[in-house]
């Protein structure tokens, strides 16, 4: 498994429990879990960001790391009825740079599979038959 197949799973699957965790808990525990993940989140994008290099990688990491940091900094300074909201907006938003950053890893070069086919090779022997 590579690890951008492993970052856009863990993307895809944080943001699918801070949306479902923005409505579950109160507006407070929401705020502390959204700032937990999504600091982890862009801990993890900007890692994975610095070794990645100029190429379609970087934009996956690039967005996630945007997604975490806006997400954390929104759970910090808004509060009320609004955070809710912006938490799942901002889980939405990781869900799908995760959904993304999967297909691309699908569809590009890295995911060229080689096969190899086995065939038999059956040779005719003759017989020499002697007329004496």
């Amino acid at each position: 498994m590579s690890l951008r197949f492993g970052l856009g799973t863990l993307f895809a699957l944080a943001g699918g429990f801070l949306t479902v965790s923005s409505f579950t808990f109160s507006a407070g525990t929401a705020a502390w879990l959204a700032f937990g993940v999504s600091t982890g989140i862009a801990v993890l994008a900007a890692a994975a960001l610095a070794t990645a290099g100029v190429s379609i990688k970087s934009v996956g990491y690039g967005s996630a790391f945007v997604v975490g940091l806006w997400s954390l900094i929104a759970a910090l300074v808004f509060s009320g009825a609004a955070l809710p909201w912006l938490i799942f907006a901002d889980a939405l938003a990781l869900v799908a740079v995760g959904i993304a950053d999967l297909t691309l890893h699908e569809i590009s070069t890295e995911r060229v599979v080689h096969t190899i086919e086995v065939r038999e090779h059956n040779e005719i022997v003759g017989e020499v038959v002697n007329a004496a």
